[in-house]
C-alpha cells in the first residue's frame, strides 16, 4: 500500500504561481510512475503530468506544457507540481496519484494509477 496527501492548493490570481506537493509514504520503493490530475466541477478527471519515479521522466498534458513543472525529491519522497502562469481555467482539484506497478496502459489515463491522494483545491481567479 501507499499513501498519498496532497498540500499547496489555494487561491491566486491569473498569472501567478503555486506549488502543490505530494508526500508518498508506505510500499513506496515499488511506486514506478506518480502523476498529478485534476478534476473541474461537472467535468472527467483530466491528466496533468507524470513523472517516472526512477529515472525521473517526465510527460505533460498539452495544456499545461510550458507553465507546470514536474519533479520529484527520492529523498523527502515528494513529488512536486510548480504551476505558472495560472488561468482561471486551471481551477479544479488536484490529485496526486501512484503506480504501484507497471501496466500497459497509459500513464496520461486514471486507470494506470493504483493509489490516490485526497486532492487539493486550486482556484484561479480572473
Amino acid at each position: 500500500q501507499v499513501q498519498l496527501v496532497e498540500s499547496g492548493g489555494g487561491l491566486v490570481q491569473a498569472g501567478g504561481s503555486l506549488r502543490l506537493s505530494c508526500v508518498a509514504s508506505g510500499r513506496i520503493f515499488s511506486t514506478y510512475y506518480m502523476g498529478w490530475f485534476r478534476q473541474a466541477p461537472g467535468k472527467e478527471r483530466a491528466f496533468v503530468a507524470a513523472i517516472r519515479w526512477n529515472t525521473g521522466g517526465t510527460y505533460y498534458a498539452d495544456s499545461v506544457k510550458g507553465r507546470f513543472t514536474i519533479s520529484r525529491d527520492n529523498a523527502k519522497n515528494t513529488v512536486y507540481l510548480q504551476m505558472n502562469s495560472l488561468k482561471p481555467e486551471d481551477t479544479a482539484v488536484y490529485y496526486c496519484a501512484a503506480q504501484g506497478f507497471p501496466n500497459a496502459i497509459s500513464v496520461t489515463r486514471p486507470e494506470a494509477y493504483n493509489y490516490w491522494g485526497q486532492g487539493t483545491q486550486v482556484t484561479v481567479s480572473s
